[in-house]
Formats: C-alpha cells, structure tokens, sequence
C-alpha cells in the first residue's frame, strides 16, 4: 500500500483486490453487528472545502465504526481561511491527527499537503480525480458482476474528475471503458494517455447511444458540478442528449448496471425510472462508500 491515496494509481491491482476483500469482510462484520476497535486512539482529521454528504458521513463513521475519531474541518473556520500556508497546516495537522482526507477544489491543494505532510493524505475529492468513489463502484461492480476483465464500461456525460478517476480505475481492473460527452467536456487527456499506457483500451466519443451498446455498466455524474455553478445554462443545453434514461438502456445489455455517484438530479442526467428501476445499483455504490473508506482507513493507519 501507498503511504497517501491522491490517485487511483496509487493503487496497483493487488492492492485494489486486497482492500475490496477487506472491505467485503467489514460489510459482512457491520451487518451482523461485530464491532471493532482496530483504530483505537487513531484520529482523521477531514478538511472540506467543497460541501458534502456522503464523504462526511462515510469517512466519520467509518473512524467510529472502527473505534477511532474524525474531525471536521470547514475551510472558513481554519486558519487556511485567513491565509495559512498549505505546508504549514500540513506540518501542524500531522502532530495533531494520524491522516488527513481532504475534499478540494484544486488538485494541487492535496499534492501539496502530501509534500510536508507525515502521515497519509486521503483525496476525498479534487478537481483531477475521486478515487474513494472509484473504489466504492469497484466494490459495487464485483458485487453485481463477479469480475472485472473484459466488462464493457461505458460513461456518459461530463469527463469530469470522476470519470478521469473511472478510466484509470478500468486501465487497473481490465475493464474497457467508452467515454460519450458533448465536444469540450472530453476527460483530461493526461489521463487518457496514463490509461493506455497501462495499456487500457479508452474510447472518446461524443454519440451516447453508440457509447451505450453493449455495456455491462453505465455510469454518469451530475452535469453542472461544485463551482460550475456560472455555466449552468450552458451545460444544461451542451449535455440534454446524454441523459442515461430507458431510450439510453436499451442499447445495453439486458442486465448492464447502472451507477451514479450521486446526488443525481432526476430530469437531468439521469431519469428518474432509471435510479429507481431494476438496474439501478447507486444506493448498494453509495454504501460501499463506508466499506471501502474503511478498508483503507485501516490499510492506512493500522500500524
């Protein structure tokens, strides 16, 4: 294991196997109600900068599940608020807490921590990647599918950092994935180029339907995300036509599964029969959050 977890390449294959196995088992221990105190006296301080909901309550129960505390840190009542360095805060926060999750705007702001940090960085989210949430779909796919090699993986919508997180999550598992959205909201081509140098086979194209046949999985993300607020308009009319919604699932195979990191707004990438309907998996993925936060929290810190 890595000593931060800022990239989904961090990860290399067996490692992502090693914490889906520990994450099935913790899954399997919380639902017959076996506690554990594996991160006892541990402490994860979690610095926000953008809003959430399911990282919050995923990452602070995970520390409680395993006998260990979180802190939650708003942006506006820290000292970074007022102008502290990056490389100071790392400094300090690593006397105080044994790892830090931070979800940011800019990538930067993690890699940064990494650097003077001396204890394991966590990328709750930026503006590149989320690899907690690559982990719990990883999870959800093993579930529902029982492999990975050879799945057609198919995401439509933005190429936003979650699907730059997706195509490199495929590279690492062996899953073909195709990226459908609209010309100008193509995936960041560094990690395109990442992708097939591990030797992933990526498609870029802008026709969903295309991108939807014969998908074992089909995956999107709100259009408009945190701090594209101002483009909302704009976006709304770029991605109308790549609505994942019955017209889309028919071009998928009869049992493709649907994921959505969620929150969806029902009408607009998604329809709303689709997260309801029977190939729906986002809530079992919203869960696998907490399980493979878990497995990596402890990955991490029980030492």
């Amino acid at each position: 294991m890595p000593s931060h977890l800022l990239s989904i390449t961090d990860l290399s294959y067996e490692d992502i196997i090693s914490l889906l196995d520990t994450a099935s088992d913790l899954k399997g221990k919380r639902t017959r109600g076996k506690a554990s105190s594996s991160l006892k006296n541990k402490t994860l301080a979690m610095l926000f900068e953008k809003s959430s909901t399911r990282t919050r309550l995923s990452f602070e129960v995970a520390m409680t599940d395993l006998g260990g505390h979180s802190i939650y840190l708003n942006y506006k009542d820290t000292q970074i608020g007022r102008g502290e360095s990056m490389a100071d805060t790392a400094r300090v926060m690593s006397r105080y807490v044994h790892a830090i999750m931070g979800r940011v705007y800019k990538h930067e702001t993690l890699t940064e921590l990494a650097k003077y940090a001396t204890v394991p960085i966590i990328n709750g989210l930026s503006d590149l990647e989320h690899p907690c949430q690559l982990l719990a779909d990883l999870l959800t796919i093993r579930e529902y599918k029982g492999k990975f090699k050879g799945l057609n993986f198919s995401w439509i919508g933005d190429g936003n950092n979650v699907c730059n997180s997706a195509i490199l999550a495929c590279a690492l598992t062996g899953m073909k994935i195709t990226v459908a959205c609209p010309e100008g909201y193509e995936p960041n081509y560094d990690v395109v180029l990442k992708a097939k140098e591990l030797g992933a086979v990526v498609n870029v194209i802008h026709d969903p339907m295309k991108a939807a046949k014969n998908a074992d999985i089909l995956s999107t993300d709100v259009w408009v995300s945190m701090g594209d607020e101002e483009e909302y308009d704009q976006r709304l009319r770029d991605f109308k036509p790549y609505q994942i919604n019955s017209k889309l699932l028919e071009q998928a195979k009869h049992d493709v599964m649907v994921l959505h990191c969620l929150p969806a707004h029902r009408g607009e990438e998604i329809s709303a029969d689709v997260v309801d309907g029977p190939n729906s998996a986002v809530f079992d993925q919203a869960e696998n959050r907490l399980h493979v936060q878990k497995a990596l929290l402890l990955k991490l810190l029980a030492t």
